[in-house]
């Protein structure tokens, strides 16, 4: 339906409703294959809106790590801050993702970036 929908000029960075955009849907919920497609179509990686902010706040709360691993290939920035918890790493540490955690780490994070509910991913870890 996604491919169907854009062949037919979906706007595929149109944002509204509680995922934001489709990429931060498809990521937030764990559909790689949508997520690729989107990708594919030129969706932007680092759009904000949503609940999560970004496609990697929602991969990284939703505990999707080849997800997670995908928008970091396709140039996710791994330190936008948005919305509640703030950065992916916030969003991986309060649920308990370790390998999310991780591979963050690995790519960057910023471990002592301050703000959201929970103000470091210290605090949302615990």
């Amino acid at each position: 339906v996604v491919k169907l929908l854009l062949e037919k000029g979906a706007n595929i960075d149109i944002e509204g409703g509680h995922h934001g955009t489709a990429l931060q849907g498809a990521s937030t919920e764990g559909h790689i294959a949508i997520v690729k497609l989107l990708l594919e179509k030129g969706a932007n990686v680092n759009i904000q809106g949503g609940h999560y902010g970004t496609a990697l706040q929602g991969a990284s709360a939703g505990g999707h790590i080849a997800i997670v691993k995908l928008l970091l290939e396709k140039g996710a920035n791994v330190n936008i801050q948005g919305r509640h918890h703030r950065t992916a790493l916030h969003e991986a540490s309060a649920g308990g993702h370790v390998a999310i955690v991780k591979q963050l780490l690995e790519k960057g994070a910023d471990i002592n970036v301050e703000g959201g509910w929970y103000w470091a991913a210290l605090h949302s870890a615990s």
